[in-house]
């Protein structure tokens, strides 16, 4: 619920917000955000969780055909693992939403339809979520969340009207604009190349998310975490590090806060400092990106062997099962090229799932590999499509400027390699350091 004494307040940032029912424009003249709210903690809810889930859990062992039960179970799990990332929650979420549909038929169980849905979404199975959306809209034609589901799979898979015009449909049908919706409105903006936009629908989602009477500390800390995002890919570090450290202020040891704070202590050369901080998400969340991201730190800092342990269990996690397959294939494809390793392979993982996931960062994973590989043409056209939105990401223009140099294309290659330098000169510690030496010689 929301507090009473704010409605003023978000009456205004509605209006602000409204663009009048039309579909989002990339292009549209920022507004001003509303003031953004002091960090403070939040309370969280796990011992609270974990004694219903326990209460739940035993309720479905008994009684295995409770769907309301294994509902509640699903979003307990669904939650957890956004907390923790940790995916053996989405294994379990998965379980509980499909022992709930084949208790009760998808027709008269819209929720464990919505728990299978968010679980896809969480296990990028965009293309299988995209479809049960769609069939929730039609379950549930007067309600909003299921335009936000079917946002979310078309937004993955490369969609990016279809997505605008579901989003479109979120606000509508659910009574206007809400962190939901303004989170959305944000990825958007970004990927359109509009920062000013992004950090406009993140803060009003922030002051939504804290008017709720219980704000929820994980949507609170993420989106902190995103309004440092956008501020870290225009190069503005100071700024970035200021929301990272609100984010952890609001949710201690909130693992994508650590990752990026560590990010950005490197960006500005604190190398002990970037590297205590990966050894601290590392030991909470082995997330390949966040290992990959410490041998790094540690190649830099001299420290060979270490990096090369990490560079081995980047490996080891990115194949530990179908699951983390299954998420981490991106990852682990661009770790390869980066790496300059097994270029074959990274570019038949990332050529596979471009055949039905068309978003611009897999046609930007597509070019990298297809460079390391030593496909130049496919590279090109490949990079061509990843930029097509004018997406403002400096290893989008680094990857564009590196194909274009090994194309020949003098010229090109330094415009988008200074262009990448210009936006954000640190965006990888390893990368930037190849950016300009390409542009040196």
């Amino acid at each position: 619920m929301l507090r009473p004494g704010r409605f003023v307040l978000l009456a205004c940032i509605a209006l602000s917000a409204s663009g009048c029912g039309a579909v989002w424009s990339s292009r549209a003249t920022p507004r001003p955000a509303p003031e953004l709210p002091a960090a403070a903690p939040l309370a969280g809810s796990d011992k609270e969780s974990e004694s219903m889930v326990r209460f739940l859990e035993a309720r479905v062992k008994s009684d295995p055909d409770d769907f309301v039960a294994n509902n509640k179970l699903a979003a307990f799990y669904l939650q957890r693992a956004r907390e923790t990332g940790a995916f053996n929650y989405l294994e379990l979420a998965t379980r509980a939403a499909k022992t709930s549909l084949a208790s009760v038929p998808v027709l008269r169980n819209a929720g464990g339809l919505s728990a299978l849905t968010q679980t896809e979404l969480s296990l990028h199975d965009f293309a299988a979520a995209r479809d049960h959306a769609r069939q929730l809209t039609e379950i549930d034609p007067s309600e909003g969340y299921p335009y936000a589901l079917l946002g979310d799979a078309l937004l993955e898979l490369g969609d990016y009207d279809g997505a605008a015009v579901a989003f479109q449909q979120l606000q509508r049908k659910g009574g206007g604009i809400s962190d939901s919706s303004e989170t959305r409105q944000a990825r958007l903006a970004f990927l359109r190349g509009d920062s000013a936009n992004a950090t406009h629908h993140f803060t009003t989602a922030l002051v939504l998310a804290l008017n709720y009477t219980v704000p929820p500390r994980e949507t609170v800390a993420w989106c902190r975490w995103q309004l440092g995002e956008t501020a870290f890919a225009e190069g503005d570090y100071a700024t970035a590090e200021r929301h990272y450290r609100e984010a952890l202020v609001t949710f201690p040891d909130y693992y994508r806060a650590l990752a990026s704070l560590g990010r950005v202590r490197a960006a500005i050369g604190d190398l002990p400092g970037a590297i205590v901080q990966y050894e601290h998400v590392v030991r909470i969340l082995p997330d390949p990106s966040f290992v990959a991201a410490l041998g790094d730190l540690y190649q830099l800092a001299g420290r060979e062997r270490d990096a090369a342990t990490q560079y081995a269990l980047v490996e080891q996690i990115g194949h530990l099962s179908a699951v983390s397959g299954a998420l981490y294939n991106r990852q682990l494809a661009l770790f390869y090229a980066d790496h300059d390793l097994k270029a074959e392979e990274a570019y038949a993982a990332t050529a596979r799932e471009y055949e039905t996931r068309h978003d611009i960062y897999g046609a930007d994973a597509l070019a990298w590999t297809a460079l390391k590989a030593g496909r130049i043409s496919e590279a090109q056209a490949a990079i061509k499509d990843a930029l097509k939105l004018g997406t403002q990401d400096a290893k989008l223009f680094y990857h564009a400027g590196m194909i274009a140099r090994t194309a020949g294309h003098k010229d090109a290659a330094r415009d988008y390699l200074n262009h990448a330098r210009t936006l954000n000169p640190q965006f990888d510690p390893l990368q930037a350091m190849i950016a300009s030496r390409a542009l040196e010689n």
